[in-house]
């Protein structure tokens, strides 16, 4: 079956671009990083593994990201999670597995939380909750923090790319959906995986995460010579076994 690919029109809202193709449930969803988009390696991979098994696949860009309407320094985590809850409602039934990168993560628990019914797994790839706070703001020098009170946003030097904007209403709208500081009501299998070599997030927010994470059926898997991305060959290969595992297959 073909992939599907469209734009979902929402009444005062910009358009998100999204690709899906139907199959057997649970539908896989994958949720990008900051300033990423549903073009990349391991969104990639996650739709031709699913395409493969003819399992559902949902990906998909949040507003002001890849393919998708809107302005990058609009956004804020809640609105992004809104995007994700929006494509999710309108584009697919039944039982969710949920596969967050980076921001992605972070999306991903909030959505898994604002679903929890529905909720048949989560996959966490250097997952990154309340990295507003914890990673960003508080390694801003004070300078940094007074520019970006007073004027708004600064410009962050960035590995991947051109500078990212950061702007005050990121940091400030994402300290309502912090969630590492208590309980994270999630019964649902959860796998995270991190690499140990990781420059960005550090892999001890995985071990972090698990621990606030209330369900017992979560494993935290550590690559040691891993970055941020965890996209190479191997990288790849673990994060299929993962979500086949989840999917019930043996691995092979």
């Amino acid at each position: 079956m073909k992939e599907e690919r469209g734009r979902l029109q929402r009444a005062g809202l910009p358009p998100l671009a999204y690709a899906r193709q139907a199959g057997r449930a649970p539908t896989v969803v994958f949720l990008p990083g900051f300033a990423s988009d549903m073009e990349g390696e391991k969104a990639r991979f996650v739709a031709a593994f699913c395409a493969a098994r003819g399992q559902a696949v949902l990906r998909f860009d949040y507003s002001g990201h890849g393919a998708s309407d809107g302005h990058f320094e609009e956004g804020t985590i809640g609105r992004w999670r809104d995007d994700a809850l929006d494509v999710i409602d309108a584009l697919s039934d039944g039982p969710l597995l949920l596969i967050g990168s980076s921001m992605g993560g972070w999306l991903a628990l909030l959505v898994a939380l604002a679903r929890a019914p529905r909720l048949a797994g989560l996959i966490g790839i250097a997952a990154a909750p309340d990295f507003t706070e914890a990673l960003i703001w508080a390694a801003m020098p004070f300078a940094a923090r007074e520019t970006l009170m007073r004027e708004g946003r600064i410009m962050a030097p960035s590995a991947y790319g051109p500078p990212t904007p950061i702007t005050r209403a990121l940091i400030e709208e994402g300290r309502r959906h912090l969630l590492l500081e208590g309980p994270i009501a999630l019964t649902a299998p959860v796998r995270l995986l991190h690499g140990q070599a990781d420059p960005d997030v550090p892999w001890e927010l995985s071990l972090r995460l698990a621990e606030r994470i209330t369900g017992g059926d979560v494993t935290v898997t550590l690559i040691k010579d891993g970055d941020h991305r965890l996209s190479r060959p191997a990288d790849l290969a673990l994060l299929g076994a993962t979500l086949g595992g989840l999917l019930g297959e043996d691995g092979s």
